[in-house]
């Protein structure tokens, strides 16, 4: 009895561990910017049984790419099974900041991860392929990314993230490349402010989009992060606001998505009901 006991533990133990999402490697294609991009997708485990499933859009910082998400974030296999989610670690290039350039037609990241790479996850994955099936969310150069593209296509997108994302670059004039996706501040102004996502939010009404976002309060993006949460309230615009402890670190990210994927579940299960 005690043999057969252990046989039946060993055999649920097994299983259990045999179960685990399926990761891969994809390469899309831009029109817009003619070239191929790759992707990380993460489909979990008993995908193959003919369900829809939604999809997260993880978009990596400046100086990263696609690899990123996957080679730092361990548990992302984990949240795709236990959600029950696709997960899509999209290339914003090394310094796209995920818009159209004005000033640079090579660099059009706003077309492709809102467009192009929806289109090629919807054709390729069993999608729910509508707004509601649909989050986006990244850090750094990806938390901008993720709330502009959120922001400017709500057709596409139903839930939105960010982690110690770069809202507002204004008062970064020098860095990180923005200047040579916009032109400098001094010469182009209007393509900054037109393009920052703190000047965006009157596209949005209340609770026409599921937001949510934090920032580590020893990181240089807090107060542009505290200051877009300011004027959320000040147009009562529905949205959860996280300061924790932490900087500009991949042990503040890895920790972070956990509770917004949690999030983008719960938005999930009340917007598509089975």
């Amino acid at each position: 009895m005690k043999k057969n006991i252990f046989l039946v533990t060993c055999l649920l133990f097994a299983v259990s561990f045999a179960k685990a999402a399926k990761v891969d490697t994809v390469t899309t294609h831009s029109d817009a910017m003619n070239k191929d991009i790759k992707a990380v997708v993460y489909t979990p485990d008993g995908y193959t049984q003919g369900k829809e499933y939604p999809t997260v859009y993880l978009l990596n910082g400046y100086g990263g790419g696609y690899k990123d998400w996957a080679r730092s974030a361990a548990k992302l296999k984990e949240n795709s099974d236990l959600y029950h989610i696709i997960i899509v670690c999209a290339d914003g290039n090394i310094g796209s900041w995920y818009f159209d350039s004005p000033v640079d037609p090579s660099y059009r990241y706003e077309t492709y991860i809102s467009k192009e790479l929806v289109a090629y996850i919807d054709k390729n994955y069993q999608t729910i392929k509508k707004r509601t099936g649909r989050a986006i969310t990244g850090l750094s150069m990806g938390g901008h990314g993720a709330m502009y593209l959120a922001i400017k296509h709500q057709d596409v997108f139903g839930a939105v993230g960010s982690m110690s994302g770069g809202v507002d670059f204004r008062p970064f004039p020098n860095n990180w490349d923005i200047a040579k996706r916009l032109g400098t501040y001094a010469e182009h102004p209007d393509n900054w402010e037109k393009n920052t996502v703190t000047n965006l939010l009157y596209l949005l009404t209340p609770n026409s989009l599921a937001i949510t976002f934090d920032c580590g309060v020893d990181d240089f993006f807090f107060k542009v992060n505290t200051e877009l949460h300011e004027k959320l309230i000040e147009r009562n615009i529905p949205h959860d606001f996280t300061a924790r402890p932490g900087a500009h670190t991949w042990e503040y990210w890895t920790n972070s998505v956990n509770y917004q994927l949690l999030y983008f579940n719960t938005y999930f299960q009340k917007n598509n009901p089975k």
